[in-house]
């Protein structure tokens, strides 16, 4: 089988730093959506792998969670609880429950991006924030970000090849 239609936004190749790495990152929060493309709620539900409980649908909860903690609560310093997952529970975001809705799940992924552009937009690449104890600017949480999502997609493509055969990069 051939992958979706592939109708992912591509990193500008001209452009200044933080243009860059927008575009890098939503290029790779495309690539997860795409990897999704198509399924049935089944399917994104799956665990095809053995060696793993990862499924297309977890990855999605798991970044929605990653990007509003790393964006919104440490960057923008909003109050924002994880979406998915409970101190009691802090799988339920990668290990969704059989009765997790997809449509449901991928409305606040997106809805969770929006908010996070939202939240540092305007603001200057070297400004800094403290996770933990240590001090980091935005320039390295879009570094982080697109490892993030990259090592993901990586996990996404063997689940979608393992689901129905759709390769792509």
């Amino acid at each position: 089988m051939t992958a979706p239609p592939d109708d992912r936004r591509f990193p500008p190749e001209t452009g200044d730093e933080r243009a860059t790495l927008q575009g890098y990152l939503d290029y790779h929060r495309d690539t997860l959506m795409w990897k999704c493309a198509g399924l049935t709620p089944d399917q994104l539900r799956a665990r095809p792998l053995p060696t793993t409980n990862l499924s297309l649908l977890g990855l999605v909860r798991h970044l929605a969670d990653v990007e509003r903690s790393w964006f919104r609560r440490r960057v923008a310093g909003e109050d924002a609880p994880p979406i998915f997952y409970t101190q009691a529970q802090p799988d339920l975001d990668i290990d969704p429950p059989p009765d997790a809705d997809p449509d449901a799940d991928f409305a606040t992924w997106r809805a969770e991006v929006a908010a996070c552009d939202a939240a540092v937009a305007g603001r200057d690449l070297d400004d800094t924030f403290v996770s933990r104890t240590d001090t980091l600017s935005l320039r390295w949480l879009y570094g982080h970000m697109i490892e993030e999502y990259a090592r993901h997609n990586g996990h996404a493509d063997l689940i979608r090849q393992a689901i129905d055969g759709a390769t792509g990069e």
